[in-house]
Parts: structure tokens; sequence; C-alpha cells
């Protein structure tokens, strides 16, 4: 069990950048192992990158394009597009990307596997996962099919991540579609609620929000997903809230995890485990969390939409509309229960929440790091010092931050470390495969913590790829 206390800020040892024009090269100006430069910046809204056996990216914006950027001279060309995406924000549209093993090795089809959003026959958003065959050139898409369709979708905690397992199966990520707290206060939160077999049979997938996904690459369930509660379908894990990322290390999956006011997680995700969310966020040890579901209140549309806030959560005070605030310890935990390998961050009741340097955006300065992104830097790596490790990218503060794993490769260990800090959003974080390169993207507008501690609105480098080296 590792808690990483922001209070105390032991062991999280800082590094800051400062960031400068396309092309540029810069140090860090504390001691790094690294040199880095903007890549290539005026992309829109980049959400994810994958890495070719040739050392080029391919990235996804929101809008539906799909980018192949050159690594070296940041030049970009679109691949495709899909037409009937819908934006709906850094949350909602094209998102996750995952490339075969046999991409661009001449073996087979260049195949890669993507998930955006679209709108369906009654006009409502969902989430496709689609597979995309392209040309021997792997310039041009000669045939797209659809791998499985009617997941859900919203411009809030969407999840989104997708990546392709040794196991030659797909795991995607789904959030809890912003259930409970602001516009949704009173969508109720399914992350603890399982499919029944009626459901699988009918393909009505609703219970699939705040869940792990893991299915053939034709869309099917496979045989060796875990059976829970007596009923076999795609889902993987439970209990999640916004997990933005997942990245294996050999066989196993780590992911990463928003949370509400305080503990973002680290997971390593095991078959038919069940993480806690809304029950519990970080470790069920009643600080700074209480879970009231708004769904079922009396008169729930009179609620404000500021009732789910962490305002509340830490309060203490009775609940509304008769409602019971539930403390974490009375979640009852099964034996599929997992802790949180790590939290950002773990606080105590009463922490102030009201920072008065983001008095206009309060959950600025609230402890979290709104983490984005995870990816996993080599045994091998060329950096010494950063071999075996996660990474962790951070919408909040602009960092990557660095866990050293135990010789298992299955555990945490050791300081927390934060390194490339800046005043963007960092969305994304990819390592290459000799880990001589790490890509960081950034988002293209948004809030974020400035150098100083502050409210910043105005991104370093905004829709950018930095690259850095190492040295």
């Amino acid at each position: 069990m590792k808690k990483t206390a922001l209070s105390l800020a032991l062991g999280l040892i800082m590094s800051t950048s400062i960031f400068s024009k396309a092309g540029d090269k810069f140090d860090t100006q504390q001691a790094e192992p690294f040199i880095g430069k903007v890549l290539v910046e005026g992309l829109q809204s980049p959400w994810d990158m994958a890495i070719d056996r040739n050392g080029q990216l391919w990235v996804t914006e929101v809008g539906g394009n799909i980018l192949l950027v050159d690594a070296e001279t940041g030049k970009h060309q679109i691949i495709h597009h899909f037409d009937d995406v819908v934006n709906g924000g850094q949350q909602q549209g094209l998102l996750g990307l995952t490339l075969d093993p046999d991409f661009l090795s001449g073996k087979g089809e260049n195949v890669l596997y993507a998930a955006y959003a679209y709108k369906g026959k009654e006009g409502q958003a969902h989430t496709k996962i689609v597979k995309l065959t392209l040309d021997k050139a792997a310039r041009k898409v000669e045939k797209t099919e659809t791998v499985l369709d009617n997941l859900a979708s919203f411009t809030d905690h969407q999840g989104g991540r997708l990546r392709l397992g040794q196991d030659g199966k797909l795991y995607y990520t789904i959030g809890n579609q912003g259930a409970n707290q602001y516009s949704r206060t009173c969508y109720a939160d399914r992350a603890q609620r399982l499919p029944t077999q009626q459901e699988v049979d009918n393909k009505d997938f609703a219970a699939y929000e705040g869940k792990t996904l893991r299915f053939n690459i034709d869309g099917s369930i496979p045989e060796d997903n875990p059976v829970i509660n007596g009923v076999r379908s795609h889902v993987y894990t439970y209990g999640h809230r916004n997990p933005q990322g997942i990245v294996f290390v050999g066989d196993k999956l780590f992911q990463e995890e928003q949370g509400p006011g305080s503990d973002d997680e680290v997971n390593l995700l095991e078959a038919g485990a069940n993480y806690g969310w809304p029950h519990v966020a970080g470790y069920p040890d009643n600080q700074n969390y209480v879970y009231t579901s708004y769904a079922t209140a009396e008169k729930c549309n009179t609620l404000p939409e500021t009732i789910g806030d962490t305002k509340f959560e830490t309060s203490g005070g009775a609940a509304p509309n008769k409602m019971v605030a539930q403390k974490e310890t009375d979640f009852k935990q099964e034996e599929n229960y997992r802790n949180p390998l790590k939290t950002f961050f773990t606080v105590r009741n009463g922490h102030n929440m009201f920072d008065p340097n983001c008095s206009d955006s309060s959950y600025l300065c609230w402890p979290t790091a709104a983490l984005s992104s995870i990816a996993y830097y080599p045994k091998d790596g060329k950096v010494k010092e950063w071999r075996n490790s996660i990474l962790v990218s951070g919408l909040k503060s602009g960092g990557i931050y660095r866990m050293p794993l135990n010789g298992n490769s299955d555990d945490v260990q050791g300081e927390l470390y934060k390194h490339f800090t800046s005043p963007s959003r960092y969305r994304n974080v990819e390592v290459n495969q000799d880990g001589s390169k790490i890509y960081v993207m950034t988002d293209t507008a948004g809030a974020s913590l400035g150098l100083d501690g502050k409210q910043n609105m105005q991104m370093q480098n905004s829709g950018a790829i930095l690259v850095f080296e190492a040295k």
C-alpha cells in the first residue's frame, strides 16, 4: 500500500522546464538526463499516440483525424478522417488508438484499431471500436470494419484508452460518464453494476460504464474472460471512475484513474477485480471522501449541480433530501476487491479545498494530479536511473510523474519523482522502444497550475508534441 501524502510532499522530487517554440531545444532547469524540444505544435486537441516500428508517431485528434507525424521533423499528414465523429471536447470524439504488432512488418496487413464517438440512429452518442486496414505503405485506409459498437459516450469521464495486449486481445477503458455530479447529478453511477446474461445476449452494454473491457479483435467475448456474478462478458475489471490510461509491462496491466477531489490512482489490474468506485476513492480510509448516491434522492432534480462537488464530500454535514452519506468503510469488500498501488494524493479530513491561489477554479488546487495517461520505461532503457519505471502524465500541473517498480514489476516502490514541469496540460506520454526518447502531448486549451502555483489559462505549448531525448 503506497499513499502519497501531498501535505508532507515527502519523496516528491521535482524538476522544472521552460519550453520554447517548435524546433527549439532547451535544457531542463534542474539536472535531467534528457534534453527536450518542441517537435510540433498547433495540433487540434491531440489525444492518443502510438509509435510504430520505424519510430514514427500515429496520433489521434478528437475532431476525427488520424495523423502520421515524422518523429524527427514534426511534419505531419492526415491519414484518415472519421466523417461521422461526434466532437464533444477533450473527452469525447476520436480517442484511443493502438497498432497491430505486425504493423509495417511486411508479414501481413497493416492494421490499427481506434475508438471514437458517433451518433446512433436514435440521435444519442455512442462509442465504436473499429479496425482499419491500410495499404502497403500505410498511407491510405483501404477498409474499415466495426469491432464493437453501442458503447457509452459522454463529454465527461469517458475513459477512452485502447490497447492491444500481448495475448492478442483488445483492452478498452470506459469511465463512469460523469455520473453523480454537475450536469449528471441525477444520473446513477454504474461502476459497480454488472451486466446480466440477458443484457450480454442482447448486446445491451449499459452496465459497461466504469469498467475495463477485454475482447477479441472481432469484438467477441474471450472464453477466458472472468466470470463475475455468474456472467462472462466483455468486462475485465470494474469499479472505476475515469480510467484514462493503461499500459502493459510484460503480462501485467497497469492503469491510472482520476479521483474526485483527491486520490487519483495507479492500479494493477487483475481479471475480475473490483477497484471500489464510487464507494471508495483511493484507500478505504474514510479520509476526504464520502459517497452519496444523488440519483436516488427525493426530488433529485431540485438539487444544485454543485452538490456532487468536493465541497459536500468533505464537509461532514447532513446529506440532502433524506440521502445517506456513506463512509468508505461502509463498503463491503469481497475477495476480489483491490486497493491502488499509489494515490495522487491522500489527505486527511479537513484539508483546505479552497486555496486562494485557485479562487476562480478551486479544483486546480485540489490534491489530485488529473492523471491522463500511463507508460512504461523499459528495464533496459538508455537512462539507467529511469529503468523499470511507470510514468504517468498530469493535466493540472503539466508534469510527468515517475514511479520505480520492484524486481517483479508488479508494485511501485521508493520515491515519487516529477519531471518536465510546465504550465501546459500533459495529455499523453509515450516511450520509444529503447528508452532514448520520451514523447509528451499537450492539450490545445484548458486551465492548469502555473509554475507559481496559481491558476493559469495560457498553454505554454498548445496542441504540441514535446520530445525528450536522452543525453
